[in-house]
């Protein structure tokens, strides 16, 4: 999710995974590349008695609203380091696995599995309605219900088996 800015020819990019679990740059505007998502990872009091919470990336940010938890995902400000707006690890919102097999997949949530003693299992829904599942540990959540908080990547995060994949390769040969 980190943003990157060409100052000479005025482009901004958005680090993110392909259905295939490669990185892509997504291509941005400027509103969007005034902000980033982060997971929370950890909230914790200092030993100044200071709320604080840690990212994904490594951020720490004081004083956060009360209503975030761990594995919520935070929109940041990148100018100021603010919270801007907060998205609940709940079901029914639109998540992403970050690692594992299926990372860079797009679903909504749709359950979570809790095993005592070994790996939560997270469910999700993709677009085109097919199921599959990750480690709790993995998901990232990028918006709420069907609407994403940053632009998606080519394929929406739609992964297309081969079969559909040689189809639409000879859909658009034979548009040329």
């Amino acid at each position: 999710m980190d943003v990157v800015e060409l100052k000479k020819t005025d482009d901004r990019f958005r680090l993110m995974y392909d259905v295939k679990g490669r990185f892509v740059l997504q291509r941005i505007n400027e509103a969007e590349s005034k902000y980033k998502l982060c997971r929370v990872n950890k909230l914790y009091i200092s030993g100044k008695k200071i709320p604080c919470l840690s990212t994904h990336d490594g951020r720490t940010i004081r004083y956060p609203d009360p209503l975030v938890k761990v594995n919520d995902t935070v929109k940041v400000d990148l100018a100021t380091g603010t919270i801007i707006e907060i998205f609940k690890f709940e079901t029914g919102q639109l998540c992403t696995p970050t690692k594992g097999k299926n990372a860079g997949r797009v679903g909504e949530m749709v359950g979570i599995e809790k095993h005592p003693g070994s790996f939560d299992i997270v469910s999700l829904k993709d677009a085109t309605g097919v199921t599959f599942s990750t480690r709790l540990e993995n998901i990232f959540v990028i918006g709420s219900g069907t609407k994403a908080a940053v632009s998606m990547p080519k394929g929406k995060g739609i992964k297309l088996n081969i079969i559909q994949e040689r189809d639409a390769r000879e859909a658009k040969a034979a548009q040329k």
